[in-house]
């Protein structure tokens, strides 16, 4: 059942996306704009980031608003997570009933997911605004609308989606770091996103924040979360930062690239987000081989291939090593 919603959901979410992009490329492509619509629209909702427009990705629509806002909305939709899909659509059936109040009623996954996400969208986005506010590379002579707009698109789309709307290298050094902890994070689990996801920062960020109070217990929206999850996202997290960090400087010996444009190819390949400071074309065949390695890793997942691999079975040991007390910070 859970596939059959799966494909079902998918086709509709892709096929009004592919409608909404036909107005704008059916007129200026002709009945190309069909096939390149229903292309960008799979693209961008299983977070490709791949076009057939162009090389410059979707720059020459950064004013346009409904390929800006289809795309945000794709890319939303599919980062979010099938799992929030069902849990929203479940509680909007009671929202005429309890109104606004029947969204107390998600799952602590669904919580977690969704204020995330929006904390990183629009956090993102002031802080790019800022950024790029008055850089004469990028939104200099924008209008404060377009301008708004160009930074929503920008940070949606380090939720590893991969489209653009503004060259990467013209980007502020600011604002691509802002970028590389986007990319970082990434989108949520069960969708098609890439990155450490949201749920995994927000467990890491809750209990940091329970072991600085010296509270036992890790929790959030008023429920605790298990151990085993807080253990999970620390593996999650430091395996990623692992092949992120051995990618940059595998990437650093074979390239004379800045030490920036460099980390933004790798922490877009582990983060399988396709963004680049228009470095990846310039690479020599040791660089795009350690580029397709971690694009490899980063989607199947470090914790997925070591779990793998891990053959061993049994019952756990029933002697255990004596315990001794370290400092840790």
């Amino acid at each position: 059942k859970f596939v059959q919603k799966v494909l079902l959901g998918t086709f509709v979410v892709e096929g009004i996306g592919a409608l909404l992009y036909m107005i704008v490329f059916i007129p200026e492509f002709g009945v190309k704009g069909i096939w390149i619509s229903i292309f960008n629209s799979i693209s961008a909702f299983c977070n490709a980031g791949i076009d057939i427009i162009g090389e410059d990705s979707l720059c020459a629509y950064v004013f346009n608003p409904i390929i800006n806002i289809t795309t945000c909305l794709l890319i939303f939709l599919s980062g979010i997570g099938y799992i929030v899909w069902w849990d929203v659509l479940k509680i909007l059936k009671h929202f005429k009933q309890q109104g606004w109040k029947c969204f107390r009623f998600l799952t602590l996954h669904s919580k977690i997911a969704l204020s995330a996400t929006g904390i990183l969208i629009f956090t993102g986005a002031f802080l790019i605004f800022i950024f790029e506010y008055h850089n004469p590379l990028t939104m200099e002579d924008y209008s404060l609308v377009h301008k708004l707009q160009a930074s929503l698109f920008q940070s949606v789309t380090t939720r590893t989606a991969g489209f653009a709307t503004i060259p990467q290298q013209n980007l502020t050094n600011a604002s691509a770091i802002v970028s590389l902890l986007l990319m970082f994070i990434g989108g949520s689990p069960v969708g098609t996103a890439g990155g450490i996801k949201t749920v995994t920062i927000m467990v890491l960020l809750v209990s940091a924040l329970a072991t600085i109070k010296n509270k036992e217990d890790v929790v959030l929206f008023h429920r605790t979360i298990p151990k085993e999850a807080v253990s999970k996202a620390v593996a999650v997290t430091s395996i990623s930062f692992i092949v992120m960090f051995t990618s940059t400087v595998l990437l650093s010996a074979v390239t004379d690239a800045p030490a920036l444009d460099i980390m933004y190819e790798t922490i877009s390949a582990t983060a399988t987000v396709g963004l680049t400071r228009n470095l990846t074309s310039s690479l020599n065949l040791w660089g795009k081989i350690i580029l397709v390695i971690t694009m490899y890793l980063g989607r199947v997942g470090p914790i997925s291939l070591l779990l793998a691999f891990n053959k061993k079975t049994g019952n756990k040991k029933m002697i255990k090593n004596p315990t001794e007390e370290i400092s840790i910070g």
